[in-house]
């Protein structure tokens, strides 16, 4: 099994930009079904319980799509000028469910 964070973090995304990344899931497996996507303002935590779920406000449409085995997230946008985000992908490969994530630094 590989590390389970995305090889480029951390990313820097400025507050203006609108992306929609891309996975691709060779490493963990083929063909990802049952993805999920969820994003937390991490800025400052202590620990995971001081975390904030921030999906709804970054990634309204939230509805990723499949194509062999990349997975294209939904566009991910108003993030905040040095706020740290965590983007957490969960996915089922066969019988087995991975979760990958990636930090996303607001940037101006």
């Amino acid at each position: 099994m590989t590390n389970r964070r995305i090889t480029e973090s951390p990313i820097s995304q400025g507050e203006d930009e609108i992306v929609s990344y891309k996975l691709t899931t060779t490493p963990w497996g083929s063909s990802p079904t049952a993805v999920s996507v969820i994003v937390f303002d991490v800025t400052g935590a202590a620990n995971t319980a001081a975390w904030i779920n921030v999906t709804a406000t970054v990634m309204p449409v939230n509805s990723p799509t499949v194509a062999g085995d990349v997975i294209t997230l939904s566009p991910l946008k108003l993030l905040t000028d040095g706020k740290i985000y965590r983007m957490e992908i969960r996915f089922t490969s066969g019988a087995n469910t991975f979760e990958t994530h990636g930090l996303i630094i607001g940037g101006e």
